[in-house]
């Protein structure tokens, strides 16, 4: 399949873009990491720095069946609890606590990466777990 004229024409048009846009990528990715212009000298320099290097799946695995793998750090083994308090770093460089098991901080607020679905969940199922306690007791 896709062997029509009109899918070669569109392959070799995404083709050509992708070297447009590879070019901008490039210039933004500079951009990002601070490299000047400036900075270089030659043009084969300048041609060597521009390649991007891909890698392929299969000699990534092979390189790291090859290394050895270090000891894990006691840190990474420890597992928290439930009343364990989590201490986030905000982006204004504020540290908030929250609780690891209802996800609020001190204020009662919840953290800004928590999907709103969430907290209704978790609303949902304390609401029912407080209905079930007045029931017990009115008995």
């Amino acid at each position: 399949m896709a062997k029509s004229i009109r899918s070669k024409w569109k392959r070799k048009c995404r083709a050509i873009k992708r070297e447009r846009y590879a070019v901008k990528e490039l210039a933004r990715l500079k951009k990002m990491l601070g490299v000047k212009d400036e900075d270089k000298i030659t043009e084969n320099e300048v041609m060597e720095s521009d390649q991007v290097i891909l890698f392929d799946a299969g000699d990534l695995k092979k390189k790291k069946k090859q290394v050895k793998p270090t000891p894990e750090d006691p840190e990474d083994v420890e597992m928290s609890s439930d009343d364990e308090k989590i201490e986030v770093e905000g982006e204004s460089g504020q540290k908030r606590t929250f609780s690891s098991k209802t996800l609020k901080d001190e204020n009662g607020q919840y953290p800004v990466w928590l999907h709103k679905r969430k907290i209704a969940k978790m609303n949902k199922s304390t609401t029912k777990k407080i209905k079930k306690r007045s029931k017990k007791r009115r008995r």
